[in-house]
């Protein structure tokens, strides 16, 4: 004897709704703590020129050509990527900042004289550790939150 389970279509069409619900939010949290990062990046570094503080950001995929990755957030499933990055085709020392230089002999324009080396200024390694835990804990609420939505009825998919 087949035993019917009351609700069961409208319990399967809000399952369909889930994923699509889950997703959106996940990646409105990924961009709002990117934004948190990058601000926090751009607050904390060195400004000379401003070209570095201006080369960092944030984009979907992989880091634009010539910049350096600094962190990447992705969803468990794989769809979603999110990549945080410094430099660009000008700015190619976003390592050089963070991480300090030695002293060394110049090989280049001025060869054979000293140079003193540079002090580390981190900016970026520090904003992630700071910010990263946040961020993860938005995203599990924003996945918690969709399920909970779409169980009531309130969609959230589209």
């Amino acid at each position: 004897m087949a035993t019917k389970i009351i609700g069961l279509k409208r319990l399967n069409a809000k399952l369909k709704k889930l994923p699509k619900a889950a997703e959106m939010a996940v990646k409105e949290a990924m961009e709002q703590g990117a934004n948190e990062i990058v601000a926090m990046m751009k607050s904390l570094v060195a400004v000379d020129s401003g070209d570095l503080r201006d080369s960092i950001g944030w984009t979907w995929g992989e880091a634009p050509k010539y910049s350096q990755r600094i962190a990447s957030i992705k969803a468990r499933d794989g769809k979603l990527a999110l990549t945080i990055f410094a430099g660009n085709n000008k700015v190619r020392y976003a390592h050089l900042v963070e991480f300090s230089t030695r002293a060394h002999v110049n090989g280049g324009k001025f060869a054979g004289s000293m140079h003193p080396g540079t002090k580390a200024q981190p900016f970026f390694f520090v904003s992630w550790r700071a910010l990263r835990r946040r961020t993860k804990s938005r995203i599990t609420r924003a996945i918690t939150k969709s399920a909970k939505q779409v169980a009531a009825g309130g969609g959230g998919g589209g």
